[in-house]
């Protein structure tokens, strides 16, 4: 009989759904936090392609706003608005921060909070 116990081996019922519950909700995770993340990704790319922009530190706050509004639709950047975009313009010298949060619901009252925080300089102060 102590034979046949020591040769016993394998998950059980209840150990194969624990596992497969932690994978399902890892996968669940990732699927609601990745597009997060996705769009930020845009987010960087227009601020750095305003930031290689010819002249942009001569260019007035409107105009700058302009240019980021436009790249933001054509690459379907979500949850920016113009409030978290801050302009500051000194002479030739120009700093465009943006700072959001965005809250992704998972399931019932489980969420998950991101914080993004992104700036560009150029020009002399």
């Amino acid at each position: 009989m102590k034979q046949l116990a020591q040769k016993q081996r394998g998950l059980t019922l209840i150990s194969l759904v624990l596992v497969l519950a932690l994978i399902g909700f890892f996968t669940l995770l990732v699927l609601k936090i990745g597009p997060i993340y996705l769009n930020h990704s845009k987010v960087t790319n227009a601020l750095a392609a305003l930031e290689q922009t010819t002249d942009v530190e001569t260019k007035s706050k409107y105009e700058i706003e302009t240019i980021l509004d436009k790249r933001f639709n054509l690459n379907y950047v979500e949850h920016v608005d113009k409030d978290d975009i801050k302009i500051s313009k000194h002479g030739n010298y120009l700093k465009v921060e943006i700072e959001y949060e965005r809250i992704e619901p998972i399931m019932g009252n489980l969420s998950v909070l991101v914080d993004f925080y992104e700036k560009i300089e150029v020009g002399n102060e």
